[in-house]
């Protein structure tokens, strides 16, 4: 694995156990908390970030074309459609590598007996795919999909609607934009979160950010904190990297949201 896809997953990590731990928060949260309906309201979606133009192939597509298909259009992965246009799996680098491995061993194991493997041009991407494919619809959130991408260990998801046809591809790339958005759009957008729940006490919080990072100061309340509250649903702006709180009082790590490490479901 080179240190440029050791970093992607390591953010995609980072996204996708900030998901985990943010439906936990809102879980359990006091009461007189803001509806669960602000839980995404704040962040991007498939959608938004999905490509709409992808190349696909079909079954019946040979090992040759496959290969051929991936490397004109520098990609790793297509997604596989049946005669009805429905996704049915997705071939990768890695299955036709895969195969050339399993290929070579063949060869190998009985030497001189006239073992004639099924050559790679005979084969098709039917035969090749991993399979069901594993998709996502275009109203997951970001982070639900840096979870999915993360738990089922795939590099790519399909965009389907509810009929199951196609409708785009993301990738990881595609979902670690949301980290190259200014810290001036980030801190918008987290302001206006604070000024929604602290309404007319909102401005006794002053909120920055520097390289994805909020940084919370002012003074602290005793008794119910409705500024928790804020700084958990700040954790649902895209782009945010951390969240620490240090309010008067409070402690520089005080309210540093640790999300904890996804369980896996597989």
């Amino acid at each position: 694995m080179t240190r440029t896809d050791m970093h992607l997953e390591a953010l995609l990590r980072h996204l996708g156990a900030t998901q985990y731990g943010s439906l936990h928060a809102n879980a359990s949260a006091a009461e007189g908390s803001p509806p669960t309906a602000h839980k995404h309201r704040w962040a991007r979606h498939v959608r938004d970030v999905m490509t709409t133009a992808v190349v696909t192939v079909e079954r019946d597509t040979a090992y040759k074309e496959v290969a051929r298909l991936l490397a004109e259009n520098g990609v790793s992965g297509f997604p596989v459609l049946d005669q009805e246009g429905l996704v049915v799996g997705v071939v990768t680098e890695a299955n036709l590598l895969a195969e050339e491995e399993k290929r070579a061993w063949e060869r190998m194991a009985i030497p001189g007996h006239g073992l004639r493997p099924q050559q790679h041009w005979a084969m098709t991407a039917g035969e090749l795919m991993s399979a069901p494919a594993i998709t996502i619809g275009p109203d997951a959130t970001v982070a639900s999909a840096a979870r999915a991408m993360n738990t089922r260990r795939v590099r790519r998801l399909p965009v389907v609607g509810s009929d199951g046809r196609l409708l785009g591809i993301v990738s990881r790339r595609d979902l670690l934009r949301v980290f190259l958005r200014p810290d001036s759009a980030v801190e918008a957008e987290v302001r206006e979160v604070f000024d929604e729940v602290l309404q007319a006490d909102s401005q006794a919080v002053a909120v920055t950010v520097r390289d994805g990072v909020v940084v919370i100061t002012g003074p602290q309340e005793g008794g119910a904190d409705p500024v928790a509250v804020a700084i958990r649903l700040a954790w649902g702006v895209d782009g945010v990297i951390d969240v620490v709180d240090r309010r008067d009082g409070a402690g520089s790590a005080a309210a540093h949201h640790d999300p904890g490490t996804p369980e896996s479901s597989s």
